[in-house]
């Protein structure tokens, strides 16, 4: 037989002692990096806030410093007090609340038509749907312009709120989400005399609920970030927060009222933090319910 060499030991600290300190290290490193990417994100944000309330000249002479005795408000006070920047507010508001309910509540009932019911040529008209996605957002602006014109829509809130209000893309999320709510609790549906409208309202809706809370963030980004299709359809009466914002860049350069001078680049800044409030608040509100609503469906068991 031969003869085993023993294992050596480290003096004074074991096997397990080891694990314990590189697992503490990797996690130590782990939280560092981690800080540095959320930092590296995060400082666009910060910098935008901060240099809102600063006047003009230190702005232009010392972008990246701030002197916190002379933070001023004169930003906000003479972009509001020049730019209608509430009407973009209110216009976008009204699509929001447009657009948003009309997707909130036809996306799922598709979905659910897709996945639970049986009807002839299902396959293929979700396959349709499906195809849909493919196509870029601007081979539709030629139809759907000469669609606007012909019902005598543009520069109107309908223009605005219904295209797209019922994507391929919410169709397919609510879909992929209604298919995991197993038969079983449909068919128990059906035996004490529930509807097809009844089984999607009592059973399906309680359980997708993240899905939905998840859908309902999405669409809020995608309708308060849109840019291409108002900056077409809209006129004076219903620019949209983006196309508002697009117009008040432009007109750095030139002598509008309330973006003349040093002070034109901390109203724009005044407006992006204004702009970027909604969607901050709504995270935070939400976040959990929208996380919960990615990761439905991708664990199961």
């Amino acid at each position: 037989m031969e003869a085993t060499t023993p294992l050596i030991e480290v003096p004074g600290r074991s096997q397990k002692g080891v694990y314990q300190f590189f697992n503490k290290t990797s996690l130590f490193l782990g939280y560092i990096l981690l800080f540095i990417i959320c930092f590296v994100m995060l400082f666009p944000l910060i910098w935008m806030f901060l240099s809102s309330f600063k006047p003009g000249n230190e702005l232009l002479s010392q972008p990246l410093s701030i002197d916190f005795s002379s933070i001023t408000v004169d930003n906000y006070t003479t972009l509001l007090a020049n730019v209608p920047l509430w009407d973009g507010f209110k216009n976008t508001l009204i699509v929001l609340l447009g657009q948003g309910s009309l997707t909130m509540i036809f996306c799922p009932l598709a979905g659910f038509a897709f996945a639970k019911l049986r009807f002839r040529g299902r396959n293929l008209l979700y396959t349709i749907v499906l195809s849909t996605l493919m196509l870029p957002p601007i081979v539709l602006i030629i139809p759907l312009l000469l669609e606007m014109g012909a019902l005598n829509w543009p520069d109107t809130y309908q223009a605005l709120i219904f295209p797209g209000a019922i994507g391929a893309f919410g169709i397919f999320w609510m879909r992929q989400q209604i298919a995991e709510v197993p038969d079983e609790l449909l068919d128990a549906g059906r035996i004490d005399g529930c509807s097809s409208f009844g089984l999607y309202w009592r059973i399906v809706v309680p359980v997708i609920r993240p899905a939905l809370a998840a859908l309902a963030v999405l669409t809020f980004l995608n309708i308060y970030q849109d840019f291409v299709w108002p900056v077409i359809i809209t006129g004076p009466n219903t620019q949209t927060l983006q196309v508002m914002l697009s117009s008040l860049y432009t007109q750095l350069n030139n002598a509008q009222p309330g973006l003349a001078g040093s002070s034109a680049w901390g109203e724009a800044l005044a407006a992006s933090t204004l702009a970027t409030v909604p969607i901050l608040v709504l995270f935070l509100a939400l976040q959990r319910q929208f996380v919960r609503g990615i990761l439905s469906g991708s664990v199961k068991g």
